[in-house]
Order: C-alpha cells, then sequence, then structure tokens
C-alpha cells in the first residue's frame, strides 16, 4: 500500500483566492451594477459558511435584506436570474485578476503537484467552486504545465450535495477508481476537512485569514502553508520531518490515518 492520489481543494488551498480574486471581484461588481453594499473581511468570512458563490449571494439576500435600489425589481422577478447576473460579472473580474497575476498559488503547491507527477502520484480537484470559477484557475493560476499534471476534477456542479457533504469526495474517489486508503486531501477549511474526513480520506490544512480558527480536531496535519525549502512552514499541529510539507510526510499521513483507521 502506497500514497496513489492527492486530492487539492481549489479555494484558500491552491491559492488565497477568496481574499486576492474572489472577495474584491464581488465587491467590485457590487459597485458597477450600482449596488451601495460592500462585503469587508468580517461579513465575508461569515459568507464562507455558505458552499459556494451563489449560495453566499442568495444568503446575503435572504438573512440580510441589502438594499438593492434599482435592481429590487429584477431580484424580485426572479432572483436565481439576478444571482447568476451578479456571479457571472464577478467570475469575469475574478478571471481577470488571476491573469494579471494577482492571485499566486500558495508556497509549497507547485513543488508538491510537480513532484506528485514525477512519482506518478495522481493529482485531483475537489472543489466546490462552479466550472466558470475553476476554468481561470486551470488556465492562469495553475497554468497549462500545472493544469496538465491534474487527472480528476469534482465541481460543484458535478454533485448533489456539495462540501462539507462527503459526495465530492466519494465521487473523485470513484472517478481515479482508488479507495480512500490510497489518497491524502489537502484543505483549508472546517467545511473541506469535513467532507474528506467523512468520506474517509486522511487531510492536511494549510490555514489562512479566513479559515484560521475553524476546528480542525479531525485533521492528520495542521500548517501556516505546504512551505517551501527557503520558506518554512509554522507547525499548527502534527509532525513535518523538516521545515516544509514533503511527499514523505504525506506518505507519512496517509499510514498513520490508515493505522488508526
Amino acid at each position: 500500500m502506497t500514497l496513489r492520489a492527492l486530492l487539492f481543494d481549489v479555494d484558500g488551498t491552491l491559492a488565497d483566492t477568496e481574499r486576492f480574486g474572489h472577495r474584491p471581484a464581488y465587491n467590485r461588481a457590487f459597485h458597477d451594477l450600482g449596488l451601495g453594499f460592500r462585503w469587508n473581511p468580517q461579513l465575508y468570512r461569515k459568507l464562507l459558511a455558505q458552499q459556494g458563490g451563489r449560495e453566499r449571494l442568495r444568503h446575503f439576500l435572504e438573512h440580510y435584506r441589502p438594499d438593492l435600489g434599482a435592481h429590487r425589481a429584477a431580484a424580485d422577478a426572479d432572483v436565481e436570474r439576478w444571482i447568476d447576473e451578479v456571479h457571472d460579472l464577478k467570475t469575469q473580474y475574478f478571471q481577470e485578476y488571476l491573469r494579471d497575476g494577482r492571485v499566486p498559488l500558495r508556497p509549497g503547491v507547485a513543488r508538491l503537484i510537480r513532484q506528485a507527477q514525477a512519482e506518478e502520484i495522481r493529482v485531483a480537484l475537489v472543489t466546490n467552486a462552479s466550472r466558470g470559477s475553476l476554468q481561470p484557475m486551470l488556465r492562469y493560476g495553475l497554468g497549462p504545465e500545472l493544469a496538465g499534471s491534474v487527472d480528476v476534477i469534482v465541481c460543484g456542479e458535478d454533485v448533489a450535495r456539495k462540501k462539507p457533504d462527503p459526495e465530492p469526495y466519494q465521487l473523485a474517489l470513484q472517478r481515479l477508481g482508488l479507495r480512500a486508503s490510497d489518497c491524502v486531501a489537502l484543505e483549508d477549511s472546517w467545511m473541506g476537512l469535513t467532507a474528506a474526513a467523512a468520506a474517509g480520506v486522511a487531510t492536511v490544512i494549510t490555514v489562512n485569514a479566513n479559515t484560521a480558527d475553524d476546528d480542525f480536531d479531525a485533521a492528520s496535519l495542521v500548517l501556516e502553508h505546504c512551505g517551501e525549502p527557503d520558506l518554512p512552514s509554522r507547525i499548527l499541529r502534527g509532525r513535518l520531518s523538516g521545515d516544509y510539507l514533503t511527499l514523505n510526510d504525506l506518505r507519512q499521513v496517509r499510514a498513520c490515518w490508515r493505522a488508526a483507521a
């Protein structure tokens, strides 16, 4: 038995997309549509408890009841269509930010994907994000080289129930043709951790400003980020063999998880 696949979450894990991409893109869309509200970091952190971008918009409308001004009639007539229009504009801006290099990959991500490819360890992306939001990440965030190393992608549209339900991970395992014990997931939030653990997959967490206070008791390892040889990672829970996350550390995570199961 050996490590056969890495299952990466996207937003917050591959890159700090919420901070540098999604929230600024939402606020730019709100501004350009003439809406009088913005999502500050504190509010956005609360909205991240929702399962995806459209769900965040819907939750915001229902629970915060913002003044939509001239948009009220359109939202009342067909709220789902209105949400789609706002989300589509936000996605255009998000793509622009990725294309312009404003949303860099987090430390260690590119290194781990390259090493996995070199050692014939498969790579999957498992995300609640829409396919429209994911495409610019593949094209501009990962780029052709790293995107070409991705064997399986599971998006929000592919499942009936998004994370924290285990269905996205179960579908990824099915498409890979692997067992949960063959894999390790890399996530950044309680939502992703809950989904991966419920699917039986050992999970490494790399926190960010939006998730630092989440409950990660079910994680095998919690880090500041994956790290690089010249950029050590702070260990928040668990152990590393050195100053940054390696494939050997991930193999150890998988082995310990399997032994404890």
